[in-house]
Formats: structure tokens, sequence, C-alpha cells
């Protein structure tokens, strides 16, 4: 996959904008908007950290649904049609993430936008917020400290990204500032403000089992993953057992415990965490345990 020429990226991403629509321009401009998604009934919906998810009223159609889809594609160096019908990945002008479906696989082309966080938290946030107590917040301090591996637990928009970064955060204040952090994602989601950092992304070339082992050679501090799955589990805790505690991953499971009996191999010491700031719904914490 080969990304297009700078010239040619500025005339897809106007292209774009116009098959976007003005509608889907403004909520993807609107600080509290996460995600705008189009539904194969040409609907637009958004959700937001306020308000949540909800119908925004106005509707799209699935020509230009379908065109806006090819149009990302172009934009990323692939082709998108009937027999290679989703496309996905980072928009290359501003890093949201993009997932673009057509028939067969949908009854009609629909797509998913998702912005990056524009703001990054701080667990002293997270107390101000009721959503974990000050003896919560001590634990993950201390994890961080203490180098253990933090597995944050949770579901889709729960959050997961939001404590990672957090969590990261506390990392670059507490840790040794010469700390090596070697980052590997899908989609560019962590931020990270370390000076002595390398972040790597997935791609046609490389997938993330194979980042991990590469990351080994990188002479990383710390390893932090965006998101586990797969295969790349198993090499990751090879990673962080064979010298390189102190990681942070995050997967999705509806409870810590969940997490811990469908992945029995996770090794201690573990911080788990079930994570749902991103929705901020009354009691929120799950269990916790070091």
């Amino acid at each position: 996959m080969r990304a297009a020429h700078p010239e040619q990226q500025q005339r897809l991403y106007a292209k774009l904008c116009r098959e976007l629509g003005p509608s889907t321009l403004a909520a993807l401009s609107d600080p509290d908007v996460t995600e705008v998604m189009c539904n194969p009934d040409g609907s637009l919906w958004v959700e937001s950290h306020v308000q949540g998810m909800r119908d925004i009223g106005d509707r799209l159609a699935a020509s230009q649904v379908e065109s806006l889809i090819g149009t990302v594609a172009a934009l990323l160096g692939t082709v998108v049609h009937g027999r290679a019908p989703i496309v996905e990945g980072e928009l290359p002008t501003n890093g949201y993430r993009f997932e673009g479906i057509l028939p067969p696989v949908s009854t009609a082309p629909t797509f998913v936008i998702r912005k990056r966080a524009s703001q990054i938290y701080g667990l002293e946030d997270y107390v101000k917020a009721g959503i974990v107590t000050a003896a919560q917040q001590k634990v993950l301090l201390d994890g961080v400290r203490d180098r253990k591996n933090i597995l944050i637990a949770g579901g889709t928009a729960s959050g997961k990204t939001t404590l990672a970064n957090a969590l990261m955060r506390e990392i670059v204040a507490l840790g040794d500032p010469t700390e090596r952090i070697v980052i590997l994602e899908d989609t560019r989601e962590l931020q990270c403000e370390a000076r002595n950092a390398v972040q790597l992304h997935t791609g046609d070339v490389a997938d993330l089992t194979r980042l991990v082992r590469v990351t080994m050679r990188l002479r990383p501090d710390r390893i932090i993953v965006g998101e586990v799955r797969g295969g790349e589990a198993l090499a990751l805790l090879k990673a962080w057992n064979t010298g390189h505690p102190g990681g942070i991953t995050t997967v999705h499971a509806n409870r810590s415990p969940a997490c811990r009996r469908s992945r029995p191999s996770w090794p201690r010491p573990w911080i788990w965490w079930r994570s749902s700031f991103a929705r901020q719904k009354g009691a929120a914490c799950g269990s916790l345990r070091a």
C-alpha cells in the first residue's frame, strides 16, 4: 500500500471534504465529538463526551458514501470495490482512523471516522471526576513506579486508550528521563511526551506480532502496545518477561476477571483495570488488584 503524493493528497483531501458534506465536517470539528458514523441507511451518528451516541438528523446518499470511501482508499494508496470491499487506515492529513465498508459485506456503503484524543487526562482528573478514588490512584501510581505490567480491559469506546494515555503521562512524570519507551499500534492513538521514545505503526509489511519481536532489538525499557487481540499477546508476554517490565496494553473484555479467564496465560505482577472513563457513567470503576 503506497500513499498518494503530497500534492495529490491535497487534491484528494479537498475532494473528500466535499463528499463528507457540511454536517460531517461540522461534527469532526467539534472538540466534544470523538467518532462520526454513517450507517447503511445514510443516517449520520456521532459519539461525544457529553451527549454520548446520537443521530444528528442528516443523511448521506449511498453514492456519496461510496465515492468518499473510494477517495479515502486513494489517499491510502489502495483500492476498494466489490471484491475488496473494506478500506481501513489513518487519514494522512489529520491522523483520524477510518473504516469504510462496501457491499456485499454491508447492505450499503458505511463508514466510521474516529478522531484522535484532543486532550490528555491525568490520573488526578479521574479522581476529580469521581471515577477513581484516591486509594485506587495510589495503586496505579505505585504500579507505574514499581514497573508493574498494566492491562486495561473494557468494551468499545469505554476509555481504554484514554486511560493508557493517562498512565503514560505518569510514566513520563515519575520515571527516569532517560528511560526508552517503544510504542506499537495499529492506529496512532497513544500520545507520549517522553524524549526517548519510538512509535511504530503496523502495516502491510509488518503486523503487530512482528513489531513486538522487532522491538526487542530497539533496546526498550518499557513496551507499550495499543491493543492486543491475537497472537501478538504471546509475543508481548515473552518480551515483558525477559527484562522489559512496566508495560501497558489494552484488551477488549467486559470485566477484568473475564479477561483473565479468556487469557489464562497472563502472568503476574499485574494491575487489572476495567476502564469506563469516556462514558463517565456513575460508579464506573471495576475490580483492581495489584
